[in-house]
């Protein structure tokens, strides 16, 4: 069996392959992809060649969010049958490594991460039409929502286990900075949470328009309505507890600025070095709190949380190409003038 494969050689070529498919063997399944989201590491390769001290060495196939349908699974596989709508965890710790052993799989010594050039030889990532996973990682989804909504269970997993990190919302005035798929997502989960207030800023109006879509009660352009958002400093700051998600220093100079002393600050955002007013963070007392992708159970939540549509993640989905146009559907992701999350699409 053939399948077609989405692989970047180096910076700006990517080019549509065919790899041959295999027969899930124990404790597998194959399935026919149905929708996969480009996330901002995959810009990341496709622009760059790479982000940090991460950098295409090899070439590789993109793709860590998708969704599908299982044709087949291999001996020993019980609970997910043919014909089941699933997403795709492309988490995959080792469960022996120092870490692992002390609850932390997300530090995994020996992780794997679909479409992740972070190792050598790179983990191959899945966007393709057919793919053979260990079972393990397909989590089912309702047949009530799209395999598109399906698709972005990965991102919403990162928010998910980035709200656990802030200590919860419920109650608590919420700031969240940049208004790209994963701001999007963590205002939405801010909400659900029971955030009584969930501010978004960004450059652009028309991610801030998907935002207030996916439960922003405010949102404030930076660019051009900056004067809004000073009333957020008085006092000593306005917000319980922030998630910035553009790793840009001046969003987070404004965070803290807006942030209530002993106020937590989540970085999900990722960059370079960056400048950080630790005066500010010092005098305020202030929780500067780190996460770092997801958890099984992140995971799981997540796709429930879509099954039910208690998070509908419909507004953020702004395009799909076929696999056929991903050059194009990789330059349109790019553009956040017109684009949130875009989709490619997967024959099967």
């Amino acid at each position: 069996m053939d399948t077609r494969v989405c692989r970047l050689h180096q910076k700006g070529d990517i080019r549509i392959e065919t790899l041959d498919v295999a027969a899930p063997g124990p404790g597998e399944a194959l399935l026919a992809l149905s929708a996969g989201g480009i996330c901002g590491s995959d810009l990341h390769y496709y622009q760059h060649g790479g982000f940090g001290p991460i950098v295409v060495k090899e070439p590789i196939i993109l793709g860590h969010e998708a969704s599908g349908t299982v044709l087949a699974v291999g001996e020993g596989v019980t609970g997910l049958e043919k014909g089941a709508h699933v997403a795709i965890n492309p988490s995959r710790p080792c469960g022996d490594c120092e870490y692992c052993n002390a609850g932390l799989p997300t530090h995994c010594l020996n992780m794997r991460f679909s479409g992740s050039a972070m190792r050598f030889p790179h983990e191959q990532g899945l966007f393709r039409d057919r793919i053979v996973v260990d079972a393990a990682q397909c989590v089912p989804v309702s047949g009530d929502v799209s395999l598109a909504e399906a698709a972005c269970s990965e991102p919403l997993a990162v928010c998910t286990h980035a709200h656990a990190m802030s200590g919860g919302t419920e109650g608590k005035r919420v700031l969240v900075t940049g208004a790209g798929p994963i701001g999007a997502l963590c205002a939405a989960v801010a909400k659900a949470g029971g955030a009584s207030e969930v501010v978004v800023t960004d450059l652009q109006d028309f991610t801030l328009s998907k935002a207030a879509e996916m439960g922003a009660t405010e949102t404030v352009n930076m660019a051009t309505q900056a004067d809004r958002f000073a009333r957020f400093t008085e006092n000593k700051g306005h917000f319980d507890v922030v998630f910035e998600c553009s790793a840009a220093a001046p969003a987070i100079a404004s965070a803290i600025s807006a942030l209530r002393p002993q106020g937590k600050l989540v970085q999900v955002g990722v960059g370079g070095e960056t400048k950080v007013p630790l005066n500010a963070i010092v005098g305020k007392e202030l929780t500067f709190q780190g996460t770092q992708r997801f958890l099984r159970e992140d995971f799981e939540t997540a796709a429930s949380n879509i099954s039910s549509r208690r998070i509908d993640v419909r507004p953020m989905i702004t395009g799909s190409f076929p696999l056929e146009d991903a050059d194009a559907a990789f330059k349109l992701a790019g553009d956040r003038t017109q684009a949130v999350k875009v989709h490619l699409s997967f024959a099967g």
